[in-house]
């Protein structure tokens, strides 16, 4: 675990949604969007992706409804600590957020 990397010192910065011994769903704190973060520090194998990405769909589902989001896997930011976002069908940022009518 890094010292110095944020998603390794999880800090309840916005609103948490899910947590277990694996990962852990919290609204980004850039985005607004539900994001999964795996607990352990790098990449998964594929096997364990898709078991993450099931609780991160879990909680975007009860936010956007069944087809109203798509799953981001791009890690544009921290790109060495694995982690993905649930964002809204058709845009990038959630609604609530203060960026959603600038950039989607």
């Amino acid at each position: 675990m890094g010292e110095d990397c944020l998603l390794c010192r999880a800090e309840r910065v916005t609103d948490w949604h899910f947590e277990d011994e694996e990962c852990w769903v919290a609204d980004c704190l850039v985005c607004r969007t539900p994001m999964v973060v795996w607990r352990t520090h790098g990449l998964p194998d594929p096997r364990r992706e898709a078991q993450l990405l099931a609780r991160l769909e879990r909680v975007a589902a009860a936010r956007y409804g069944e087809e109203g989001y798509w799953i981001d896997l791009e890690r544009r930011r921290i790109p060495d600590h694995w982690h993905a976002h649930a964002r809204p069908a058709g845009g990038f940022f959630d609604p609530a957020s203060e960026l959603h009518g600038r950039w989607g």
